[in-house]
């Protein structure tokens, strides 16, 4: 059994980190970190995790003090610019470290300066941390001990794409993308904008012309393409608690029975991601409370282009659920350890 620890452990993708590593086989939770609930109980912090069994208590979030303990393995569910703060000492330990935050999702500095408006505090970290999509990354992935678990908008464009774009089924211009996202992705923010009661009843578009995650989008599609990719990317938010639900419009450079031949071979053994029969779309009603994305594929003939459609659950898929499948890869167990 792997000690496992949670670093900001109190926001939405914490709290299901929490419930996760609970019932994983192979790992013990043994620390949760958050400076806003130390000294509370599991139990007393978040009623709903009562019937976890074991008596966890929020500690305060202390690098030195966590970098020092028994703890193997650390899951950082915090704000950009802050999981850098404890990345560091606790790489440097000799823990492995699954960063959830965007601190390590981008390999280029002056990139992370242009999303996040501050210099990076650690640019000799980026180019050697891996961006880890289990079903996209390449094999060696595993042998790093800080890995950058990827944003949910992104895992929801790049799972249809990037399979499509590295064997040249469509073109990597004029790539559109509308994503549709529960208010759950801006985490537990207390502005009236993302609040329920503001957003019932409504949808809005947001982050215009220039969302940050459409930088993360565009270096990986770029990966893929071997070329520089720019994509038009427009999220909205609608009102649900969790899910996004994303559709692609991209240039057909293959018939759709070619593109859906790719996409079926590549994730004809990954247990996470499923394409959907022709005439079929995701439904984030599915995918929610899973680690499934699902994924569709149509041609219109009308104007050559593919539509590509994908659902995951942003807190899952698109965060909590992805990391631990990427604690699963990293130590070589099933996929779906502590994920079914």
């Amino acid at each position: 059994m792997i000690e496992t620890g949670i670093v900001g452990a109190s926001g939405y993708s914490g709290e299901v980190l929490v419930r996760l590593l609970a019932k994983h086989p192979r790992v013990r939770l043994t620390t949760l970190a958050a400076r806003s609930l130390a000294g509370r109980s599991l139990a007393e912090a978040m009623p709903s995790m009562a019937d976890i069994p074991g008596d966890l208590s929020f500690i305060g979030a202390d690098p030195a003090a966590l970098a020092a303990s028994s703890v193997e393995v650390f899951f950082l569910a915090l704000p950009h610019g802050v999981a850098s703060e404890f990345a560091l000492p606790l790489v440097e330990a000799g823990k492995v470290v699954i960063d959830l935050s965007a601190d390590f999702r981008l390999h280029d500095a002056a990139l992370y300066r242009e999303a996040y408006g501050a210099d990076h505090p650690a640019p000799e970290r980026l180019a050697s941390t891996p961006y880890v999509i289990p079903e996209l990354a390449a094999p060696g992935w595993e042998a790093a001990s800080l890995i950058a678990c990827p944003g949910c908008y992104p895992t929801s464009v790049q799972l249809p794409l990037v399979p499509l774009l590295r064997t040249g089924c469509i073109e990597s211009r004029d790539l559109v993308i509308n994503s549709v996202s529960g208010v759950s992705g801006a985490g537990r923010k207390a502005t009236e904008f993302y609040s329920y009661c503001e957003r019932e009843g409504s949808v809005t578009a947001y982050g215009i012309p220039r969302h940050r995650h459409a930088v993360e989008i565009e270096e990986q599609l770029g990966h893929a393409a071997k070329e520089a990719v720019t994509v038009q990317f427009v999220p909205h938010l609608v009102p649900m608690v969790r899910g996004i639900q994303t559709t692609i419009i991209a240039r057909a450079a293959v018939s759709a029975a070619e593109a859906r031949e790719v996409l079926r071979q590549h994730y004809t053994d990954t247990p996470f991601v499923r394409l959907l029969p022709a005439g079929k779309f995701p439904d984030t009603r599915a995918v929610a409370h899973t680690n499934r994305c699902d994924l569709s594929l149509t041609h219109d003939p009308r104007t050559g282009h593919f539509i590509l459609n994908s659902a995951i659950d942003n807190l899952l898929k698109g965060a909590s659920g992805q990391a631990i499948q990427i604690l699963n890869g990293k130590f070589g167990w099933p996929a779906t350890d502590g994920l079914l």
